[in-house]
């Protein structure tokens, strides 16, 4: 039995029965941080056998490792029914579950996109000096199938990273300060808290305005805040009374971004198929313009018919660009710029400023 889906919520209930209420392939991405499996505990405590982060035995509540990978295969066999076929799910992991979660998501039909390391700039120290400092854990990206057309924010992404392409080790801090939440006692109300920075990170690389964005382990509410400020739907789902209520606080005290500030940069493929020659009888690169590359080596004057001219020499951008520097082809929208203000600037920034106007549309 389904119900018709329930958007921008947060349930309190088992991950498992909660998504086989849902309906399929009905959301476009999955963060799952599920438990993790914790077979030597006695890492997790200081000298003086006080709680690490606090971590305790009941929190770890499989017995063995056939219990954990039957609870795995039936939260993850949800969450796949649950994608779309062009959907993604991020699942967080460390070295305690991991590598049996990534074998299981390939028997499941999953298909990883990438390994990405988070390491942690701030990392929990090792008391007891017997292992090396566990300094990172490692999120698994996948695509439903090997034939899904996934989502990835390329440019994005690389807009995030200061122009260069972001690779796949992170190093962000865990979660602390006021970010992170506490109980009455001034504790940490939850081990395993994960920071902001990451989920934005997450839904800006692989999910669009108004994705639906699925978290089966809530925990207290980073994934359902996060999706809520940067314009995503959400469905938030969790065990645990405190942690519910927390998220909830969390995810209503959240303010969603105005629309005007939600776009992101688009992918060269997503750019809109505007000939050259529109800008040019609008107006926004009038006739007589002069181009130049990004060196000021070459030039062209824009022609009223989208054409370029140089000397004997006349075709459209990605044709001029090619001939004047002997290349076999030539983007031609990055490779021309115009002059703004005393600085050149890629006439593809009129290609840009045509999606968010027709987003904003």
């Amino acid at each position: 039995m389904s119900f018709e889906l329930p958007l921008d919520q947060i349930f309190r209930g088992d991950c498992i029965e909660m998504m086989q209420m849902l309906p399929s392939g009905s959301v476009d991405c999955v963060f799952a941080d599920p438990p993790y499996n914790l077979q030597l505990r006695g890492e997790l405590r200081r000298p003086d056998e006080s709680v690490v982060d606090g971590v305790d035995d009941a929190w770890d509540k499989f017995a063995d490792f056939a219990t954990y990978d039957t609870f795995t295969r039936a939260w993850l066999g949800e969450a796949r029914r649950l994608m779309h076929k062009d959907a993604t799910i991020w699942v967080i992991g460390s070295y305690h579950n991991v590598f049996r979660l990534g074998a299981i998501m390939q028997d499941l039909g999953f298909w990883i996109l990438n390994d990405i390391v988070w390491r942690k700039s701030n990392p929990m120290p090792n008391f007891r000096g017997r292992r090396f400092t566990n300094a990172h854990e490692t999120l698994i990206w996948a695509a439903r199938g090997p034939e899904s057309k996934y989502r990835f924010n390329y440019q994005a992404m690389k807009a995030l990273n200061d122009d260069l392409q972001m690779r796949s080790d992170w190093y962000l801090p865990l979660c602390t300060g006021n970010e992170r939440l506490r109980n009455t006692h001034g504790l940490k109300l939850h081990p395993t808290q994960k920071p902001e920075s990451l989920l934005h990170r997450v839904l800006i690389a692989s999910t669009h305005v108004e994705d639906i964005v699925l978290d089966p382990f809530c925990g207290t509410g980073t994934t359902t805040a996060m999706a809520k400020r940067l314009g995503r739907r959400y469905i938030g789902i969790e065990r645990h009374p405190d942690y519910v209520e927390a998220a909830l606080g969390r995810t209503q005290r959240e303010v969603r971004l105005p629309p005007d500030q939600l776009a992101i940069t688009p992918a060269r493929r997503e750019a809109p198929r505007v000939p050259f020659g529109s800008f040019v009888e609008r107006g926004e690169l009038p006739a007589g313009t002069t181009l130049w590359d990004r060196s000021r080596r070459v030039k062209a004057v824009v022609t009223p018919d989208g054409s370029l001219v140089s000397g004997q020499q006349r075709g459209s951008i990605h044709k001029m660009g090619a001939l004047l520097t002997g290349a076999a082809s030539c983007n031609g929208w990055t490779f021309w710029h115009m002059e703004r203000d005393g600085a050149l600037v890629p006439i593809d920034v009129l290609r840009t400023t045509e999606t968010a106007l027709r987003s904003a549309g």
